[in-house]
């Protein structure tokens, strides 16, 4: 085995990537405070070829030092949006034809490997504060919450982590991924 060069790799440029066809989703970042954690969230965004970030709140917005740190440049490459109020943000994209989830333990998540997205549906993925979690009015807006499954001793995931495991699960599963 050797590791692929970047010509083996094929990847596009930032406008070629601008204009070809996106995952349909949409990335709710809901208060994070930590500016790698935003970096890691385009990064991986880009990964997926995901539509668009919506930050709120308290979150840093591009262009900014500490979130190139992670982001590696795909702050150039993925559509963003600020809205200052999360509860806005998501009462726009309902409004847009998007069915909203936070990703969130409740009393009635479903479990991450239970949910089962429709390809022909619009989705968006609410992600919360490092501290907090999603906002309760999210929660309440939302069509509902997913929760990833834990066996260890802590109660969460670091939100970078989480938006990679959310983001792999729903692609997967509705064959978004381009072979």
């Amino acid at each position: 085995m050797q590791k692929l060069s970047m010509d083996q790799l094929n990847r596009v440029d930032v406008d070629t990537f601008k204009s070809q066809e996106k995952t349909p989703l949409v990335i709710v970042l809901d208060n994070v405070r930590s500016m790698h954690n935003v970096g890691s969230a385009f990064r991986t965004a880009d990964a997926f070829a995901i539509d668009k970030i919506v930050l709120c709140g308290i979150t840093a917005t591009p262009p900014h030092r500490e979130i190139e740190k992670t982001a590696l440049g795909a702050t150039q490459s993925v559509t963003w949006a600020y809205v200052k109020e999360s509860v806005e943000a998501v009462k726009q994209l309902k409004e847009q034809g998007y069915e909203v989830y936070a990703i969130e333990q409740t009393n009635n998540s479903i479990s991450l490997e239970k949910f089962q997205p429709l390809t022909n549906k619009k989705y968006a993925v609410v992600f919360g504060n490092e501290v907090h979690g999603v906002d309760e009015e999210i929660i309440a807006l939302a069509d509902g919450t997913l929760e990833i499954p834990q066996f260890g001793t802590k109660h969460s995931f670091n939100v970078s982590v989480t938006i990679g495991i959310v983001l792999w699960d729903l692609i997967n599963k509705t064959k978004f991924i381009k072979k």
